[in-house]
């Protein structure tokens, strides 16, 4: 787990980075608010489509050639923005930075899922979600020092290398990979999947976190350029979110031992509710960074515990798929919020984006609660 993790470690700060980096460039060249909504919706319109498609390819021919073409499309999709500096070719590369990360993501996911057995599946994807964190930690740091260092095209150049690095770890693997995994007879539609209510709760609370999660991405950039604070402040307040989504990780198969995995989520959400309606009212940039840990304390359990319920309530050989459809229902949320939000955040500011955050996770602590026992 330690190889994977430091891969997806690369390929999370990599695509973290390019939504920090898309969305200060875009303001750079004139963009306005529904304009990057836009934009924050282009890294979701590929994987939209291909979510679940991606999950069976995980489950038919194994993790390691989806994760391989991934980074290698998210890598490619960064140099572009390098090579053409045009605010077009920004919505071009967050749609290959979208597409790659997906294959990747879905990959990871089911690899982690699918190594040990199922009691130590929690540790597992908590482990993975050290990863994620550091992704978060590192993305967002170095963008906004390449910014103020060497300005926006260097960035971008820093993060394709960042994300082809893993893709040549894993070519020179092969042994980065768990057997495929043949179906049940009697193969259902993706759809039939949601027909578990536990199931289709854990998916559809699992697509109102990662919202939350990319709103505030996105977001605090723009409260960050609207109060005058430089790229490298913007990008450590989103990097003491990271530190706190990875201190909270290392705790918590302890919390879910004790109190359960559905409400250690649960009471996560409500959390993270309470700081989002906080955040827009606070500009002394100390203050910023102990909503941002807050935050990230939140948020930084939601990824492996939905991903757990999600996993284990997967039927045989599906696992991929399941993980594919979390990820399209995340997707569907990843397109409509941030357009709903430029939308919101051109005609009444930023403040109101931070309360409907705060609203999507209080809905996802009340769907939490309802997920049971494991």
């Amino acid at each position: 787990m330690h190889l994977i993790t430091l891969i997806t470690l690369a390929v999370q700060g990599s695509h973290i980075g390019s939504r920090v980096v898309a969305s200060l460039f875009a303001i750079e060249l004139g963009a306005n608010p529904l304009l990057i909504g836009v934009l924050i919706s282009a890294y979701a319109v590929f994987p939209l489509l291909l979510g679940v498609y991606s999950g069976r390819v995980s489950d038919r021919f194994g993790s390691r050639y989806p994760m391989l073409a991934g980074t290698s499309v998210l890598g490619l999709g960064l140099l572009l923005p390098f090579l053409w500096p045009q605010l077009a070719t920004l919505y071009v590369s967050a749609v290959l930075a979208g597409t790659g990360f997906v294959f990747f993501n879905v990959s990871v996911q089911n690899l982690a899922g699918g190594l040990g057995s199922p009691e130590e599946r929690t540790r597992n994807f908590s482990t993975l979600g050290l990863g994620y964190s550091g992704g978060h930690m590192i993305g967002p740091l170095i963008t906004g020092y390449a910014i103020d260092s060497y300005g926006f095209t260097f960035a971008y150049a820093c993060l394709a290398v960042l994300a082809l690095l893993p893709a040549v770890r894993l070519a020179a693997n092969p042994r980065l990979d768990v057997a495929p995994r043949a179906s049940g007879p009697g193969r259902k539609s993706t759809l039939q999947l949601l027909h578990s209510a536990p199931l289709r709760r854990a998916v559809i609370t699992s697509g109102l976190v990662v919202t939350g999660w990319d709103l505030y991405g996105f977001y605090v950039p723009i409260y960050g350029h609207s109060i005058g604070l430089s790229a490298s402040t913007i990008g450590t307040i989103l990097g003491v979110f990271a530190v706190a989504t990875f201190v909270v990780r290392i705790v918590l198969p302890a919390f879910t031992r004790r109190y359960g995995v559905e409400m250690v989520l649960s009471m996560a959400m409500f959390t993270g509710a309470v700081f989002f309606l906080a955040f827009p009212f606070v500009e002394f940039v100390p203050a910023l960074l102990t909503l941002s840990f807050g935050i990230g304390l939140a948020l930084g359990c939601g990824q492996p515990l939905t991903l757990d319920i999600a996993y284990n309530r997967s039927p045989a050989g599906r696992s991929g798929e399941v993980a594919g459809l979390r990820l399209t229902i995340n997707n569907i949320t990843h397109i409509g919020v941030p357009l709903a939000a430029g939308a919101l955040g051109s005609a009444l500011g930023v403040t109101p984006v931070f309360w409907t955050n705060a609203a999507i996770l209080a809905t996802s602590g009340f769907l939490a609660r309802g997920n049971g026992g494991r």
